[in-house]
């Protein structure tokens, strides 16, 4: 892909050009932003949106790290979404109940597709993923990005940097504070979970 070719054609409005940038990284946009949300249709719509905000706003990226610019969108998207949810929380129990089920059987879709492992080792890996989101769900928002494109998406640390506009030391203060709290988390609340030699 030549994404400074399709970036200058998008900026002059081709919409083909766009698209191609969108199928480059739709999957990374929906993982971060599902990981972060926490919700599956939720993610699903934040993702829509970054897209369309990205789109309107191509014309003022100037250069630079194109994967940083769409990111700082994506995470702006999605605490906009965040701070809506803590306006109105979900009201149902019922609700909030069915929206987790459907999460998890896409985040278990997911895994399912790619691996081989027994109906065991699939339902033990799709609690595992469900903990680990949990554990995600009590950071901070800023804690729970950080951990989301560092260490579950693996960016690198100078993109996550760039993304969150902090400083490379102010990160990775962040992350160990982060990652601290969800061996705590796992460790307190999911240890059954974990592998043998993370449970000490």
């Amino acid at each position: 892909m030549n994404e400074p070719a399709l970036i200058t054609a998008a900026q002059k409005g081709d919409l083909d050009s766009f698209n191609s940038l969108v199928l480059h990284y739709q999957t990374q946009v929906y993982n971060v932003a599902y990981r972060v949300i926490g919700e599956g249709d939720a993610a699903a719509d934040a993702t829509q949106e970054a897209f369309i905000n990205a789109f309107k706003k191509i014309k003022s990226y100037k250069g630079g790290s194109f994967k940083a610019w769409l990111f700082r969108i994506v995470t702006n998207t999605c605490y906009d979404e965040l701070r809506r949810r803590q306006r109105r929380p979900v009201s149902s129990l019922d609700a909030l109940l069915v929206s987790d089920v459907n999460a998890a059987d896409d985040e278990a879709q997911v895994q399912l597709a790619t691996d081989k492992d027994s109906p065991t080792q699939a339902q033990e890996r799709t609690e595992l993923l469900e903990a680990i989101q949990n554990c995600l769900n009590t950071l901070s928002d800023d804690q729970r990005l950080a951990v989301v494109m560092r260490d579950v998406q693996g960016f690198d640390y100078k993109e996550v940097a760039d993304t969150m506009k902090v400083g490379l030391g102010t990160l990775k203060s962040r992350l160990g504070r982060a990652r601290n709290k969800m061996k705590d988390c796992l460790r307190q609340h999911h240890q059954e979970l974990l592998p043998a030699k993370m449970r000490l």
